[in-house]
């Protein structure tokens, strides 16, 4: 059976084919689609949208501590809040097959940051897999719940944006999605309790499994010495030279180096020293090329072997073909450098806007009138940073925006502060830091950003959507209720579109003495399909080309006749138009009406 997958989906038939029970991830782009795509095999496996990364993976181990393979999954930022747990449980180790895959963002395409989560696998004591390509992932997959089970070792799967987003053919086997059968469970204090009685052995245990996957590793179908491809001359001045890469690293090196001998690491931690030891032998030179950081290559030269060094940037941002043309042309000399991509300098930049008719822009728009200091947070609002809006001052990490703001407060920042995040932020994280200011005595305003759907990664469900990840319907949690039982005293609920209440709103509370946590809702008109409701059109001989309606940054909003130099009046675009009627709002002279 055979079929053309994406490295996410493939490792969803994967955990599917290898009995997987339990699944459970919180979304986040690159790694958003294996769990999507694991529901769809709900009969056999039983998915979750956790609230947070961490109780994503606390869930998984406490299915493979039952005997049960279980799978999770996250971005590459994801990980940093679910090392607590995956740190001890290190120590305990799986009893069913315990995978967690960790899709990192080379080049931060969705990312607030660069980070290479080999790092984090190798300080984890994890057996570490690193697949190049679609059908590897999906073998590496089946693979890691046998020697997860096997070492009693948790294994990280990486992916990075690269694999996880591009597709090609895979040979499924004889696929059949059938849970394995559960592992007995006994009860073992000294094996699942790490107190300090217990965890000297247990680190002894971790470090004997280390020993032991390292020789597994040497030997692995998944580490390889590739030859040079048939039918390819060989330079002469590659004669000699062998590479040593892993993921998708390896695809760019065919296609530059088809002349030079290959090492293909797989499975990268432990790193299989003695394998890369007898390769070095077999060569005269030896390069390793690496996306992001040199993990491997400061591994290979702690064992005292000679790497070729180079000027060719490799361990920032993402790697191209034209990368590795460059190193080649530094190293070899038998290649041109690669021609600069030029853009036309005199092509206008479209810069990232929020939709048009998301409730966020009234919030940010009204913030920035009112003059706040804004801290903000990770998701689709993070726009309101940028001009016209230009309505937010930091975003650090999921849930950071109220501590952020409680320090700025602590530290004595005079004027309006005010913390913004969205309801899905709210429920990952959010809570202990409302919880945190009310308790400290810190007047933090927050604003929650409630459009009812974690609308960034793709409009996945939350706690507040009223649905699970199966479609199953849920209990709804009001974020109201948990403000309160936090103990504010003031909890407002404003419709995120009504820019007068909101503005009433925000100056009272940023104004007032005490902590306030104010809901701004308005549904995202994507995901509730109300892109075409109540449409809006100019009368163009009302509209003075004030420009008031441009300070919003809708994309709907352009340019129409210029009635003075830098003065126009405006347009709006109907199929563009989501009928917020935002710019009815702000506009003094009528000059805006709705269609229906």
């Amino acid at each position: 059976m055979k079929k053309f997958l994406s490295a996410n989906e493939a490792v969803a038939h994967a955990a599917a084919h290898a009995g997987c029970v339990v699944a459970s991830a919180y979304p986040g782009t690159p790694s958003t689609e294996i769990l999507e795509n694991i529901a769809k095999f709900k009969d056999t496996v039983r998915c979750e949208w956790a609230v947070n990364e961490k109780v994503a993976v606390e869930t998984a181990v406490g299915a493979s501590m039952a005997g049960a393979r279980a799978l999770t999954a996250m971005k590459h930022v994801g990980l940093n809040v679910a090392m607590d747990p995956l740190m001890t449980f290190t120590f305990v180790g799986p009893l069913g097959g315990f995978v967690l895959v960790s899709a990192d963002d080379p080049g931060m395409h969705s990312s607030q940051n660069e980070q290479d989560n080999r790092n984090l696998a190798k300080f984890a004591r994890a057996l570490l897999l690193e697949p190049s390509d679609s059908q590897e992932a999906y073998d590496f997959t089946l693979k890691a719940f046998e020697l997860s089970e096997k070492y009693s070792a948790p294994v990280i799967l990486r992916l990075t944006t690269r694999t996880s987003h591009s597709a090609s053919l895979v040979d499924l086997g004889d696929f059949k999605p059938v849970p394995h059968p559960l592992i007995p469970y006994k009860k073992d204090i000294r094996r699942n309790i790490p107190v300090p009685a217990f965890a000297p052995t247990q680190r002894l245990n971790a470090q004997k499994r280390t020993e032991a996957m390292e020789k597994e590793a040497c030997r692995s179908k998944f580490n390889k010495v590739v030859k040079p491809m048939r039918g390819v001359n060989v330079s002469t001045k590659a004669k000699g030279l062998g590479i040593v890469t892993s993921a998708v690293a390896y695809q760019y090196v065919k296609e530059i180096f088809p002349d030079c001998a290959i090492l293909k690491l797989g499975w990268t931690n432990p790193l299989p020293k003695a394998l890369v030891e007898k390769f070095a032998k077999s060569v005269k030179r030896l390069l390793v090329v690496e996306e992001l950081d040199p993990f491997l290559e400061d591994q290979i030269k702690a064992m005292g072997l000679k790497v070729v060094a180079h000027k060719t940037e490799l361990n920032m941002f993402e790697l191209n073909a034209d990368r590795l043309q460059n190193l080649r042309h530094e190293i070899l000399g038998d290649m041109p450098k690669a021609k600069a991509n030029k853009t036309d300098a005199t092509l206008p930049r479209r810069p990232p806007v929020l939709c048009a008719g998301c409730g966020h822009r009234g919030v940010f728009y009204v913030l920035h009138k009112l003059g706040a200091t804004v801290t903000g947070d990770i998701g689709c609002y993070t726009l309101g940073a940028f001009p016209p809006l230009d309505a937010m001052d930091s975003t650090i990490c999921m849930g950071a925006s109220i501590g952020n703001a409680a320090g700025m407060r602590k530290a004595g920042l005079k004027g309006r502060i005010c913390a913004v995040l969205g309801d899905s932020t709210f429920f990952h994280s959010g809570i202990t830091g409302i919880l945190s200011a009310h308790y400290n005595g810190t007047p933090v305003t927050t604003v929650v950003l409630d459009n009812r759907i974690t609308a960034m990664t793709g409009h996945q469900d939350n706690p507040g959507t009223g649905y699970t990840l199966a479609r199953d319907p849920a209990p709804v949690t009001e974020i109201a209720d948990i403000a309160k039982a936090c103990g504010y005293k003031k909890v407002v609920k404003v419709s995120a579109d009504d820019l007068a209440e909101l503005e009433k709103v925000l100056k009272d509370a940023m104004d007032g003495d005490e902590g306030a946590l104010i809901i701004a809702y308005a549904p995202c008109r994507i995901a509730a399909k109300l892109t075409k409701e109540g449409l809006c059109e100019t009368d163009p001989e009302a509209c003075k080309a004030c420009g008031a309606c441009f300070k919003l940054g809708c994309p709907a909003i352009t340019r129409g006749d210029e009635v003075a130099p830098g003065r126009f009046k405006m347009k709006i675009d109907a199929s563009l138009c989501a009928g917020c009627s935002h710019c009815r709002q702000v506009c003094r002279f009528g000059a805006i009406k709705k269609v229906r």
